[in-house]
């Protein structure tokens, strides 16, 4: 939550904290040269899903096969699709005033903010959580043998497990950061500003 001043108030409880839980399908690994496919999110507060996001988005640009293999999401797909500048204002009002959360964030956030510099749009002042550095904080190698998306999802037996789709695999990280403030909880974390330092991130990030 932001206070009074605008600033993110790190010792907001976590029970009142509304975090959004975005995951991207794009049409590579290259944030500057490759483009977003699909944007899916799930919006958050002490465990209750206030609401979801999810949409195609026109690359303008073909979709590789193998992609298209890994994902589903082909060509004719997206020949009605919405392009970038209409998806991610919608997104931004989606997200405004909660904390973003990614796994493996550096990979979604660096391509929204490939996104905002395309549609020239600034970077919004957002905290990000990334489950990946959460769940290696705080879940031992003794109980998996990684910490990728489709693992952790099924430790914590999410009822959506991964599929390389934006809006299953959102609804799992959302299962997966649920599942890790719960224990961060029984460590005796219950505010954002603990989460954050379990991440390694104590201070305000604007960005990963």
């Amino acid at each position: 939550m932001r206070n009074a001043s605008g600033r993110w108030d790190r010792g907001t409880p976590l029970d009142r904290q509304v975090f959004v839980v975005v995951d991207l399908e794009t049409t590579g690994l290259d944030a500057e040269r490759d483009r977003i496919t699909e944007i899916a999110a799930v919006r958050l507060r002490g465990g209750d899903v206030l609401g979801e996001f999810a949409t195609l988005v026109a690359p303008g640009v073909p979709v590789p096969a193998f992609i298209t293999g890994l994902t589903g999401i082909s060509d004719a797909m997206l020949t009605d699709a919405p392009p970038l500048n209409v998806v991610l204002p919608a997104f931004h009002e989606f997200a405004r005033d909660a904390v973003l959360v990614a796994h493996n964030a550096p990979f979604d956030i660096g391509f929204l903010r490939a996104a905002c510099a395309a549609c020239g749009e600034s970077w919004p002042h957002l905290v990000v959580v990334d489950t990946l550095e959460l769940a290696r904080a705080l879940v031992s190698r003794g109980e998996v043998a990684n910490y990728k998306l489709a693992t952790l999802a099924g430790l914590f037996e999410s009822p959506a497990p991964s599929t390389h789709r934006a809006t299953a695999d959102a609804r799992a990280t959302a299962h997966i950061l649920r599942a890790l403030i719960a224990r961060l909880r029984r460590a005796g974390v219950h505010d954002l500003s603990g989460l954050l330092r379990c991440t390694g991130h104590p201070g305000e990030p604007q960005a990963v």
